[in-house]
């Protein structure tokens, strides 16, 4: 009698097991198919109807392995460290931000180690790998190699040589009562002012504080030298200090006819100029007699892991997504932004653009952002001053020594 009992347990077990078999796998540790996997993703308000679309793709992809919530909330990557690390626990699960804040999520627990780095190595360019790793330890997803700025110029009004040079400009734009625009309220473009001058800012040894000499006397270009370079720009009439929804407010209207921003805004002046659209490095501008090379800041944007997600394997997945070669080529094609991932980045299409070959040359001049969190709030209080003309009267020297002291405040 027990064998008829043994065949029928054996053949249960078997049915079982072949049952168990034909089911469709899910990344360890995530949820049943018939569960919701609620996602929270955070990225520039520009971006929502790209990212609307990748979501839409990613569901498509992954439809019975699981189903899907994604929720979608501006946030401006220059700020997502302060505020993900105000609540990490109830922050998005994956978000975009710029690299300059990588380190400080790290060292909040804000960040765990990329579980893939092997392939997510190989696939993006170096200096992409580098501004989204600590050390040797890469911590998020290179999502584009473009976070730079440059010139954009009408074709109408200047010529390849004009924009050589800022003063020239500035008269050519004055004669046609039309401007220039670059925004001073932000600490990132005014660096292009200090950045070629010998006069320096960057991180300590300990990785949060600033050192800064752009008060320096004894520099053979002083920091008052540079101050007053900026108050001579300022008071140019086709000079204007506009942040960078005014800028492209003005560039479609027609008062504006050159301005200094990124890739990020090349489709949308592309339209409002056509085939008058011109890209360039930064030009010079006259300092302490002499004419200084424009610089600039640069970076990438990253995506990046909450590592308090209740779904971090989902959570890696769409990051993954994110920043897969094909979504990055969609997002250069309608967003115009440069890709990190190598094969998109040497594409012929990205290659032809005039805006990333205007960042290219560019990059001869710039410099990796690595500041920390007390550069911002002091350099912009000092530019605000010149763009207005120094309204108080206060001495340049001592504005500049309350810059650096602020700057490089522990």
């Amino acid at each position: 009698m027990k064998r008829p009992l043994f065949l029928m347990v054996s053949i249960c077990l078997l049915l079982f097991l072949t049952a168990c078999d034909g089911q469709t796998q899910t990344p360890a540790g995530s949820q049943p198919v018939n569960e919701t996997i609620s996602l929270t993703v955070w990225g520039a308000e520009e971006d929502e109807a790209l990212l609307q679309e990748l979501f839409d793709s990613f569901q498509s992809h992954y439809a019975g392995q699981a189903s899907f919530q994604i929720t979608y909330q501006p946030q401006s990557e220059s700020n997502c460290k302060d505020a993900l690390l105000g609540d990490l626990e109830g922050g998005a699960d994956v978000f975009a931000f710029a690299d300059d804040q990588v380190a400080a999520l790290a060292a909040a627990g804000g960040l765990d180690p990329i579980e893939n780095e092997a392939s997510v190595r190989n696939a993006s360019l170096p200096a992409a790998v580098e501004a989204a790793s600590v050390g040797n330890t890469l911590y998020a997803y290179p999502l584009t190699a473009d976070n730079g700025y440059f010139l954009y110029y009408n074709k109408a009004y200047f010529t390849e040589q004009d924009v050589q040079s800022l003063d020239q400009m500035l008269e050519i734009a004055a004669q046609a009562e039309k401007l220039i625009a670059m925004d001073w309220s932000s600490a990132w473009y005014v660096y292009a002012f200090f950045g070629n001058t010998g006069l320096e800012v960057g991180l300590n040894e300990d990785g949060l504080t600033n050192y800064c000499t752009w008060n320096s006397t004894d520099n053979p270009i002083r920091g008052t030298d540079v101050a007053r370079a900026m108050l001579d720009i300022a008071a140019s009439p086709a000079f204007a200090n506009r942040p960078d929804a005014e800028f492209l407010a003005g560039v479609r209207d027609g008062s504006v006819v050159a301005g200094i921003s990124g890739v990020w805004n090349a489709v949308a002046i592309e339209e409002a100029w056509g085939d008058n659209m011109g890209a360039a490095k930064l030009p010079t501008y006259t300092c302490a007699g002499r004419q200084v090379q424009m610089a600039s800041f640069s970076g990438c944007k990253l995506i990046g892991v909450n590592a308090y997600s209740q779904h971090p394997e989902w959570a890696a997945r769409l990051a993954e997504w994110i920043t897969s070669e094909e979504n990055q080529r969609l997002r250069f094609e309608l967003r115009g932004q440069g890709p990190a991932n190598i094969n998109a980045a040497n594409s012929q299409e990205v290659q032809s653009s005039l805006a990333i070959a205007a960042l290219l040359e560019q990059s001869n001049y710039s410099q990796l952002q690595r500041v920390g969190g007390k550069f911002w709030d002091p350099v912009s209080e000092f530019s605000t001053s010149m763009a207005q003309g120094n309204p108080s009267g206060a001495s340049l020297q001592a504005q500049l020594d309350r810059l650096a002291e602020g700057v490089s405040q522990r």
